[in-house]
């Protein structure tokens, strides 16, 4: 229905004598995502931010058309990451964010957004924020204040007290508790609602313990089945999915049987979780990059040494069950956690994924196909390929990225909606 309306709202402008903008952008080749097969010689152009054709080179060009010519540059569609903390940061982890006022960190978000759209990431799921600045970071970005990628929203992440998604830092003399605290299938409900109430268009819950909270165990399940199952069918209701943050075996099976669209983490996997998650066609999203950067660089950027540990202890073990979850089937999507480690580098995972059994094209799928499946609803066809109906998003890099997917972490060309972000000179 969207897309109806948009396409009437745009034909009655044109009608009504409006100009419609459009680029075509040629390079020297595109990747077909779906195939992994390359289009020589494209010629994308792009009406009012949407791709209207997709010709060859040499080909008539619309009149009044932008020309972008991109020599040497293999294009790929935008790039989604489905698990993005856009209004955290790495360099102030453990207590030391306590020295910076709650309207710090919006602040510092768009600094992150435009980070991580010039990186070639031009759709991103921001799962969980406090005091709703994800919203209000969407909005910003919608109504061209600051520059960044599309968001989809969670607002706070939904827990249990005491466990992962819930303030475990601090002495009872403080009272610190999340206001997205539930512990019954009915507080889950009446969640679920407030979210979608203040702008969340995805619902992100905390099935188990975490490697970053305080005085729990990543594999200690700390919601129910029937918990999860009603906030899962209040979200799908009004058409939103739900993502599950869970590491541990019992709490990823509990998800899974929940209905929960996407695991997240998915650590300690067991063999009947990776069963269940093909049968049932849940997603997982494995985020096997970051550690390699908490280890490096979280002491000095204040992690506690119980985090530390914790994250050393399940981090190898996480990415051989990527493994073993990709050999099995799972459906797999592209979640790296940014803001864990510094936003604008999310591209790193990818040789990770490939180090640990993905072919370059599987990498490259987890951050496009799979990702706008993954989203469901218009968002399926409106990014995650460069085909006519979609948005004008495009990055564009040196080399072969079906040969070496590191050229991902260095594009040169970003487009997003037809606007070009980023081109290097």
């Amino acid at each position: 229905m969207l897309r109806v309306a948009a396409v009437a709202a745009a034909a009655w402008g044109l009608a009504f004598g409006a100009q419609a903008k459009t680029v075509a952008v040629s390079a020297d080749r595109v990747l077909d995502v779906a195939t992994g097969r390359y289009v020589d010689h494209p010629l994308v152009v792009i009406t009012d931010g949407r791709i209207a054709a997709i010709e060859r080179q040499g080909d008539a060009v619309p009149a009044g058309a932008e020309r972008v010519d991109l020599p040497g540059v293999t294009l790929l569609p935008g790039l989604i990451d489905m698990h993005v903390h856009l209004t955290t940061s790495p360099y102030y982890r453990g207590y030391t964010y306590l020295q910076f006022t709650d309207s710090f960190w919006p602040i510092i978000a768009t600094e992150h957004a435009k980070a991580t759209l010039e990186a070639g990431f031009t759709t991103v799921r921001n799962v969980g924020s406090y005091n709703y600045d994800d919203v209000g970071l969407r909005q910003a970005i919608d109504t061209g204040h600051v520059p960044g990628p599309r968001i989809i929203a969670a607002g706070y992440a939904i827990g249990s007290t005491g466990g992962h998604c819930d303030s475990t830092f601090f002495p009872p003399s403080m009272k610190q508790k999340d206001p997205s605290v539930i512990d019954t299938p009915d507080e889950g409900r009446r969640m679920v609602r407030e979210m979608h109430k203040y702008g969340a268009t995805v619902i992100k819950i905390c099935a188990t313990g975490g490697v970053f909270s305080h005085g729990d165990t990543p594999g200690a399940q700390q919601l129910t089945v029937e918990e999860i199952r009603a906030m899962v069918d209040e979200a799908h209701r009004t058409d939103m999915k739900v993502a599950a943050h869970a590491h541990g075996a019992d709490g990823i099976k509990a998800a899974i049987l929940g209905g929960v669209d996407t695991i997240e983490h998915a650590s300690l996997v067991d063999d009947e979780g990776i069963k269940l998650a093909v049968q049932h066609g849940a997603y997982f999203g494995m985020d096997i990059y970051n550690t390699d950067y908490t280890q490096s660089e979280g002491k000095k950027n204040g992690v506690l040494e119980e985090n530390l540990k914790k994250d050393r202890d399940i981090g190898e073990i996480q990415r051989e069950n990527f493994r073993k979850a990709l050999k099995a089937g799972v459906k797999m999507i592209f979640s790296s956690d940014a803001g864990v480690y510094p936003h604008g580098t999310n591209a790193r995972q990818f040789a990770t994924m490939v180090r640990y059994g993905a072919t370059p094209l599987q990498a490259i799928q987890t951050a496009t196909l799979n990702a706008s499946r993954a989203l469901g609803g218009d968002w399926t066809h409106d990014v995650g390929q460069v085909a006519v109906g979609r948005y004008g998003d495009l990055v564009g890099v040196k080399g072969d990225p079906l040969s070496d997917v590191t050229v991902l972490e260095r594009p040169v060309f970003v487009m997003k909606g037809g606007e070009v972000v980023r081109r290097a000179p």
